[in-house]
C-alpha cells in the first residue's frame, strides 16, 4: 500500500479510537473505488445444488463448519442449524435467547456459538440439544473452536479459556497481555492432534496443550513496528490455515507466515498486510490483502507465485482452495473462482447478498454463508 493511503487509513482510525474511547477499533479501511468486473469466458461451470435460510448474519465474523457430513450454521438472531451437506435438508435446528456473535465451532459431536455478551453455548450436534451453556470474562468475537473434548475460547480482554465439552466445566486458562490497542476481530483458533493453537493480537501465535493448557510454543507471525501505537497495529487476521506440519497465518500491517506445528519454527514469512485469514492445499498458500490484492505463494518456498488486482478494492472475504480454483467472495455478493496455478479468472457466480465469510469445503461441495442468511451449496464441473 503506498504511503499516502496508509496515513489516510490510520487517520481514520484514530477518529474511530476517540469516538468509541475504548481500546479496540474497527479497522475501516480509506476509501477504494472497487475494482469493475471484467467479462470474460468462463472456463468453469458453478451449480447450486440446494439453498437454506438461517437468518441475517450481522456481523463479519458468523461462519459455518462442517463435520460428520453437515453443516452448521447461525444467524445473528439466535438461530443455529444442523444441515445435511448433500441434500440441504435441515437436521435440526434451534433459537436461542441471545444474539450470536461468534461461531460457529463444531466437530462431530459437539457445536459451539457464542452471544455478544459473552456467553459461550454448546449443542449436541446429533440432534441440537443444549449441554451448557457459561459466561466469558469479556465480549467474545472469534469463533470457539471444539475438538479434544475441550471448546476453547479467546475473549476481547485476551483471556483463553477452555470448557469441557460435556460439562461445561473450566479445565484451564491462559491469560496474554492485550495491547494498548486492536484491531476490532477475530483471530481465529484452530485445535488438531491435541493441541490450540490461538491467533492473538500483536501479531503473535500459541500453541497450547488442550489436555494442560500448558504452552507449547509462543511465536511471532508479525513483528509490531512503528513510531505511535497505531503504527504499531499488527494483529493476526481470521483463522490460521493448517495442514500437516503447516500453520499458516496473515497479520494486519504485518506479514503472512508459515510455520512448523511442531515447534513454531519459522519456515517462511513475506510482507503483507491482510484482514482476513489465509488457505492453503497441497502445494500453495493462498490470501488476500486489506485492499482486496489476492496473491498465491507457493507451499514449500514461500516464493511469489502470481498476483491478481482484478478483484481490488472489492472487501474480499478469506479465501478457499477448492478443486482448481482458488474462491473468494466479495461486498456485492459475487463468488470469484480463480486459478490455483495463474490467478486467472475461471467463474463467477452472484450470491445476492454480501459474502464475508470463507466459504467451506464439504467434501466434493462448497458451501458460503451470506450477510443476509443464506447457506449456498456449490459444485463445480
Amino acid at each position: 500500500m503506498n504511503s499516502s493511503l496508509r496515513w489516510l487509513r490510520l487517520a481514520s482510525l484514530v477518529l474511530v479510537v476517540v469516538l468509541a474511547s475504548c481500546s479496540m477499533f474497527s479497522g475501516k479501511k480509506a476509501r477504494i473505488e472497487p475494482a469493475p468486473l471484467v467479462e470474460f469466458k468462463p472456463s468453469l461451470t458453478v451449480r447450486t445444488l440446494w439453498r437454506a435460510d438461517i437468518g441475517a448474519a450481522g456481523t463479519p465474523f458468523l461462519t459455518p463448519a462442517f463435520a460428520d457430513g453437515k453443516v452448521f450454521a447461525a444467524g445473528s438472531g439466535g438461530k443455529v442449524v444442523a444441515v445435511d451437506a448433500s441434500s440441504g435438508q435441515t437436521t435440526w435446528s434451534i433459537t436461542v435467547d441471545a444474539e450470536i456473535a461468534a461461531g460457529v465451532g463444531a466437530d462431530a459431536a459437539t457445536v459451539a456459538v457464542a452471544s455478544a455478551r459473552g456467553t459461550v453455548f454448546a449443542f449436541d450436534a446429533a440432534t441440537g440439544k443444549q449441554r451448557w451453556k457459561v459466561k466469558a470474562s469479556t465480549e467474545v468475537l472469534s469463533a470457539p473452536a471444539v475438538g479434544s473434548g475441550v471448546v476453547v475460547v479467546r475473549s476481547m480482554d485476551n483471556k483463553i479459556v477452555a470448557y469441557d465439552v460435556e460439562t461445561g466445566e473450566r479445565r484451564w486458562l491462559v491469560q496474554r497481555t492485550a495491547p494498548a490497542l486492536v484491531l476490532r476481530s477475530a483471530p481465529g483458533i484452530v485445535i488438531a492432534d491435541g493441541v490450540a493453537f490461538v491467533a492473538l493480537p500483536a501479531g503473535r501465535l500459541l500453541a497450547i496443550n488442550t489436555a494442560t493448557g500448558v504452552a507449547r510454543w509462543d511465536a511471532p507471525v508479525a513483528e509490531p513496528r512503528g513510531a505511535t501505537e497505531l503504527e504499531r497495529v499488527a494483529d493476526v487476521s481470521g483463522l490460521p490455515a493448517l495442514l500437516g506440519r503447516d500453520i499458516c497465518a496473515t497479520a494486519y500491517q504485518g506479514r503472512i507466515a508459515c510455520m512448523d506445528t511442531s515447534n513454531g519454527s519459522l519456515r517462511w514469512a513475506r510482507e503483507f498486510s491482510a484482514d482476513a485469514g489465509p488457505a492453503m492445499d497441497q502445494r500453495y498458500v493462498f490470501a488476500a490483502d486489506e485492499i482486496g490484492v489476492l496473491a498465491g505463494f507457493s507451499r514449500d518456498t514461500g516464493g511469489s507465485l502470481w498476483r491478481s488486482t482484478a478483484l481490488r478494492g472489492r472487501g474480499l472475504s478469506a479465501p478457499v482452495s477448492f478443486g482448481r480454483a482458488v474462491v473468494v467472495g466479495d461486498k456485492e455478493g459475487y463468488l470469484h473462482f480463480l486459478s490455483r496455478e495463474e490467478g486467472a479468472m475461471l467463474a463467477r457466480l452472484n450470491t445476492g447478498s454480501q459474502v464475508r465469510a470463507a466459504p467451506v469445503v464439504t467434501g466434493a461441495n462448497l458451501v458460503v454463508q451470506t450477510v443476509d442468511g443464506k447457506l449456498i451449496a456449490l459444485t463445480t464441473e
